[in-house]
């Protein structure tokens, strides 16, 4: 029920909205996030960094992304195309090129045009981490 103001003549109701609930549920969630902030630890990110390997790779295969979505392989001086399907045993073939044993420190590295959609470079990606492949890194190249 409204409150009713006497003052003058007449009655008349006073329209004012009630503050003090607001307020007071502000308060308390004021003192909430006040209370709940410090018990919150913050979480570490780690971040790769770039050329601290312990040991340079023995052997580095670069996958080429093409701008037609086409991939072909380069190891040594072997280029190669190969297909998504294909990329894993072609790979494990190059890294068998390096000394004859497959365990051996080798890299991949993908390099892709800059036209080609990034769901196709997470693919070949995806495909090489699927066969096991440890070792897997972007190309990149600095704007002039």
């Amino acid at each position: 029920m409204p409150a009713v103001s006497s003052r003058g003549r007449g009655r008349r109701t006073i329209s004012e909205p009630n503050m003090v609930p607001f307020i007071d549920v502000m308060l308390v969630l004021l003192i909430i996030f006040m209370v709940t902030a410090p018990l919150i630890t913050p979480s570490v990110v780690d971040l790769p960094s770039v050329g601290k390997a312990s040991k340079q790779p023995d052997v580095v295969v670069q996958v080429v992304v093409g701008k037609n979505d086409g991939l072909e392989l380069k190891a040594q001086d072997h280029s190669a195309p190969v297909t998504l399907d294909t990329l894993a045993t072609a790979v494990r073939k190059a890294q068998n090129l390096g000394d004859g044993n497959p365990a051996a420190n080798t890299a991949v590295v993908i390099s892709a045009d800059k036209t080609v959609q990034y769901e196709r470079v997470v693919k070949v990606m995806d495909t090489l981490q699927r066969a096991g492949i440890a070792r897997i890194g972007l190309s990149v190249q600095l704007a002039d």
